[in-house]
């Protein structure tokens, strides 16, 4: 069987993409650790390392950066959610997993089992074999 130099690069170029995009499109969830929701602005979702601001709604406790973000939690509820990246389902985030990754994105997850698959499912890809 005979291929010509150019159905070759192709064919080579289709794998490289195949092996590496699910690393690109996993690398989000490298090294994802839970931590504790009071260091997170849950309205900006950014890690600091002092705790923030507790916000009371309807018994629940959310965490806020400053002025205008404790605003935001008490007058809108959608500032109160998010979605888990594993599940799909839209999570109340003082009752969720939270998580961050080695560049800050802060994750909200339906539970630790999630902030689990997702840490799992990047690095299961990041070891894939080509």
């Amino acid at each position: 069987m005979t291929f010509s130099k150019r159905a070759l690069v192709a064919a080579l170029m289709t794998v490289a993409v195949a092996v590496t995009l699910p690393v690109l499109l996993a690398a989000s969830g490298e090294k994802v650790k839970q931590v504790s929701p009071e260091f997170v602005c849950m309205v900006n979702k950014k890690h600091y390392n002092s705790p923030q601001i507790a916000v009371n709604v309807d018994g629940r406790t959310y965490y806020a950066c400053c002025d205008p973000c404790v605003k935001q939690l008490q007058e809108n509820p959608a500032s109160r959610t998010a979605v888990d990246p594993v599940s799909g389902k839209t999570v109340d985030k003082a009752t969720s997993a939270v998580g961050i990754d080695k560049d800050g994105n802060v994750y909200f997850f339906e539970n630790p089992e999630n902030l689990r698959k997702f840490r799992g499912t990047a690095k299961e890809a990041n070891t894939a074999t080509p």
